[in-house]
């Protein structure tokens, strides 16, 4: 395991530089596409990765529009919102990405970004600003605070968000009548110009440990933790069985027609043989038979 690291102090970087590693590392980061309005009725509409969700009882939401490192100013959003204490944040899935970074473009004060990129802006229930009518989701808001970080470029403002109503088209509802993952293709952003797309081989699902207690990775048995070939992933999915298999599991394993391949191909290549062991339990854990892929792990400490 590589142990040599970068140690940087923040104040020895330039707000720029300190921006791009915060960026870059903590992601990806959900979007916040918010929609707002002033005191005079002109909407603006804005996405924002200094964005999640912090609370259910009540219900919150935070996003935060920085002011420009470049010279200090703030965002109409945030402008915004300190006139007319309420938001809509409407969240961002890839059919609307190259119009969300639209958005996102230096316009003037007054400019509606619903017209210049082509959003459809339908009335919301509750509060002022319109809702985006082609977001999956939109979460209707009333702005309970704003806590100013600084007063440098840089600094955050953040907009703290009472969930008020929240719309979800159905097309994006699953048979429980709950949102699901696999539909709704959100996308986040990430470092310089990356973005990420939630969909396909780029989601997964681990299993649910919140009724048992598994051995634990110190429970597995030495020459399976220090394992050239299982990752530190595999291994924690080992440690979550309540039990490790039994020497008649162990036994039974043996005599699967991969492992006696096995032992007849490498005879007394106790090296080999291991690795091989170590392989065939890395493709049953893939093939989601953990507690085989142990078994097979085991008989190497027999060997």
């Amino acid at each position: 395991m590589d142990q040599e690291f970068n140690s940087i102090d923040p104040s020895s970087l330039s707000t720029k530089d300190l921006h791009h590693y915060l960026l870059a590392c903590v992601a990806p980061r959900p979007i916040a596409l918010a929609s707002t309005i002033d005191k005079d009725g002109n909407v603006n509409l804005s996405p924002f990765s200094f964005f999640n969700v912090f609370s259910a009882n009540p219900p919150v939401l935070i996003f935060s529009p920085a002011r420009r490192g470049k010279d200090n100013t703030t965002k109409h959003s945030y402008e915004n919102v300190k006139e007319v204490a309420e938001v809509v944040i409407n969240i961002v899935n890839y059919p609307i990405a190259q119009r969300m970074y639209e958005t996102s473009l230096e316009y003037k004060k007054g400019v509606n970004e619903f017209d210049k990129t082509g959003f459809t802006p339908i009335a919301s229930e509750k509060v002022k600003p319109p809702r985006v009518l082609e977001a999956p989701v939109s979460f209707e808001c009333t702005v309970d605070q704003v806590i100013e970080l600084g007063d440098q470029g840089g600094a955050g403002n953040l907009v703290i968000c009472r969930v008020q109503m929240m719309h979800i088209k159905p097309h994006f509802l699953g048979a429980d009548g709950l949102p699901d993952t696999t539909k709704l293709d959100l996308i986040s952003r990430m470092g310089g110009d990356w973005y990420n797309r939630a969909s396909g081989n780029s989601l997964f699902k681990m299993s649910d440990l919140s009724a048992t207690k598994g051995v634990g990775v110190e429970g597995l048995s030495q020459s399976i933790r220090n394992s050239n070939i299982l990752t530190h992933n595999e291994l924690s999915r080992l440690g979550s069985v309540e039990r490790l298999p039994s020497m008649d599991d162990v036994e039974n394993a043996k005599l699967s027609l991969a492992v006696k391949e096995l032992f007849l191909e490498y005879e007394t290549r106790r090296d080999m043989i291991k690795d091989g062991l170590h392989r065939l339990g890395k493709d049953l854990l893939h093939d989601g038979q953990t507690l085989k892929a142990l078994a097979t792990l085991m008989i190497v400490d027999q060997i």
